[in-house]
């Protein structure tokens, strides 16, 4: 890797340092919190690096725990968290582009939808005009109903509007009720356009630009694109059946609803699943099982360059061809008519064995220091953290400092750890001088 390209890595985490230290500050401020003298320093940090990385995991209320000028910070964190990891994503895009000629530099322009050969200026304009543009309709939405519909003042309705459309659109899931969402579970009015930005926020920039340009031509469409626009409604779906079959009956959670209520209820946690941690029934109430396929699902997140931190959905779906072409017993990989280059093969698996490594770590380590939360709970919420989502079962509250440590770690590395290897391995530059003989060891 070029020495500019690691500097441009390392000043990236600096800023993503700086800002979590900033957050941090802010947030132990006696301004920032009801309570008397502020809040424990592990408890601002827990917050900060959880806005910052748009998770969503609390150890407090936002909503009661935080004054005004506590959740003012808490959605800046958010939205710094979420468009800077987008920009992040943006200027390694045109690392790329700089390093290669200008055919893959034309390629990866057109790939990421960025000015590779012209420059970051048009690319950030246009990554915060579509983020701000989608947070305002989301919020206009939100206000009409709580203003009209729920007769809160205007003050409260604005707020709530534009607090939960930031942290739904930025996939951060912090709300301002105690319960998040369980008291609209059966309101389309909030819980679909809440569902729709954490939908929209988790494709990615380059799929959202392709798709309104492209719209009438799919057959042009990009394979990142193809990718997300197949397997996400496959995920959405599958989840929702599987969630609603499962806890269609029972009562702790979606049992007492009408069909109607299940459907919807079981949609939307299927839809958050995605890396937005609200939550319109009590995850703590859900079955095992269902805590057990909700992992899968929070661990394959959303798209490349989005919101989502934690394992993407290409870099999943690269693995399972190379799967399926050993299997097979074909050549080359190939996804929707594309061959795949080998290299990435190779940074596929790269990525999901490192994050497995630290997901079981992290759980062992957590087990350790609070073995009396069992292995469910543990690596529902480790699983959480890594991407990104902030789902739990009820107990991060209760753990220990070491294991709300290991949580933060983990939500710094769900967040920024997967594009930072992908990207190292992609930049890097290695001359060949000698190989070694080969040989073929024994496999099974």
């Amino acid at each position: 890797m070029h020495s500019s390209h690691r500097a441009a890595i390392v000043r990236v985490i600096a800023g993503y340092t700086a800002a979590l230290v900033t957050g941090t500050t802010l947030l132990m401020t006696p301004a920032a919190t009801v309570a008397d003298g502020g809040i424990s320093l592990l408890k601002a940090l827990f917050t900060a690096t959880s806005a910052l990385s748009v998770t969503g995991l609390v150890v407090l209320d936002t909503g009661q725990d935080f004054t005004l000028f506590g959740q003012i910070v808490i959605v800046c964190l958010v939205q710094a968290g979420g468009l800077g990891v987008l920009l992040l994503t943006a200027l390694l895009a045109l690392l790329l582009a700089g390093k290669a000629g200008l055919r893959l530099r034309q390629s990866v322009a057109s790939e990421t939808k960025s000015d590779a050969i012209g420059g970051v200026k048009p690319l950030v304009l246009r990554i915060t005009a579509l983020t701000v543009g989608t947070e305002l309709v989301v919020a206009s939405v939100l206000f009409c109903r709580f203003f009209f519909h729920y007769d809160e003042p205007v003050t409260a309705a604005l707020w709530d509007a534009i607090f939960h459309a930031i942290s739904a659109f930025n996939n951060a899931g912090f709300g301002l009720r105690q319960d998040n969402l369980v008291d609209y579970v059966a309101d389309p009015f909030i819980c679909g356009p809440i569902g729709l930005a954490v939908i929209l926020g988790g494709l990615g920039y380059p799929v959202l630009i392709e798709l309104v340009r492209r719209y009438r031509t799919p057959l042009k469409w990009g394979l990142t694109t193809r990718i997300i626009v197949v397997l996400t409604p496959v995920l959405l779906i599958g989840g929702t059946v599987f969630i609603a079959a499962i806890e269609w009956n029972n009562a702790a959670t979606m049992g007492h609803f009408d069909v109607w209520g299940k459907v919807q209820a079981a949609a939307l946690q299927s839809t958050i699943t995605r890396t937005a941690g609200f939550n319109s029934i009590d995850i703590s109430q859900m079955h095992t099982a269902t805590w057990f396929g909700m992992d899968f699902l929070m661990f394959i997140v959303g798209g490349p360059a989005g919101r989502a931190g934690g394992v993407k959905i290409t870099t999943m779906a690269v693995l399972a061809a190379t799967t399926w072409t050993e299997v097979s017993g074909g050549r080359s990989v190939t996804l929707f008519g594309r061959r795949i280059c080998r290299y990435v093969h190779r940074q596929a698996t790269t990525v999901i064995v490192l994050a497995l490594g630290w997901v079981l770590l992290a759980t062992m380590v957590i087990l350790l220091c609070d073995p009396r939360f069992g292995l469910s709970r543990v690596l529902f919420e480790v699983i959480s953290v890594f991407g990104t989502v902030g789902l739990s079962t009820g107990i991060t509250a209760d753990l220990s400092a070491p294991s709300q440590i290991v949580l933060i770690l983990t939500m710094a590395l769900g967040r920024l750890g997967p594009v930072t290897v992908a990207s190292g391995l992609a930049l890097r530059e290695r001359p060949i001088r000698y190989e070694l003989p080969k040989e073929r060891p024994l496999i099974g």
